[in-house]
């Protein structure tokens, strides 16, 4: 038990925590995409895979608390990680420090991690959290981006958030890993962007093909 204490006692094992529940999440969004992606394949296609998942309840309904367990590890250790920080240094820097290696991800994953937040409880409520004994996930989605309005704008923007958070978080993950060598780290960083770019075209490609072909 000493180094479960030793984790969550220091900066470092906070880091590691929340590297490991970052790169957990990239892994769920991906294959979360993956079965998304079936909607270009129709309707009934799209119905089956929701079916087939949806027959491994068990499975699903764990997934789906280890998800929260990590969802509630990967945000308390940001935000204290981040008070942390802000209690070291509470006056900014006069100098803009993007040149030294930031990025806008790395500049905004705080924030962009509280507007994750937001979007996801708001998914949930509008595709999860719904009577589904009287109507199907494909009309649950035809229904929201029939038109090209406030769901379909709110939906948009957060993935693209999730995309910028993401495009920090992948590579970080894995510096926070200890896998910081220069002849890797550039690598990771091109792949983190490339990941992200799929993750935010992809998911929003969703409402605008329904929208198109509705």
């Amino acid at each position: 038990m000493n180094w479960l204490v030793k984790t969550f006692s220091s900066s470092i094992g906070k880091k590691q925590v929340q590297a490991v529940t970052g790169l957990l999440f990239c892994l769920f969004v991906a294959v979360h995409l993956m079965g998304n992606l079936t909607i270009y394949a129709g309707k009934e296609s799209f119905l089956s895979y929701v079916d087939h998942l949806h027959s491994f309840e068990a499975l699903v309904t764990v997934a789906e608390f280890g998800l929260i367990f990590f969802a509630v590890l990967h945000i308390g250790m940001g935000l204290y990680l981040f008070l942390e920080n802000r209690r070291a240094r509470p006056v900014a820097y006069a100098v803009d420090k993007s040149a030294g290696g930031r990025t806008i991800g790395s500049r905004t994953a705080p924030y962009t991690g509280a507007l994750i937040l937001v979007f996801v409880i708001f998914h949930l409520i509008r595709f999860r959290f719904v009577d589904k004994m009287t109507i199907n996930d494909f009309t649950i989605l035809s229904n929201t981006f029939a038109e090209f309005g406030f769901w379909t704008l709110f939906y948009i923007a957060g993935v693209i958030v999730v995309a910028v958070h993401v495009s920090h978080g992948f590579w970080s993950g894995f510096q926070t890993l200890g896998l910081n060598h220069p002849k890797y780290m550039p690598v990771l960083e091109r792949v983190g962007i490339i990941f992200s770019l799929i993750i935010g075209i992809g998911f929003a490609s969703i409402p605008v093909f329904l929208f198109v072909s509705l």
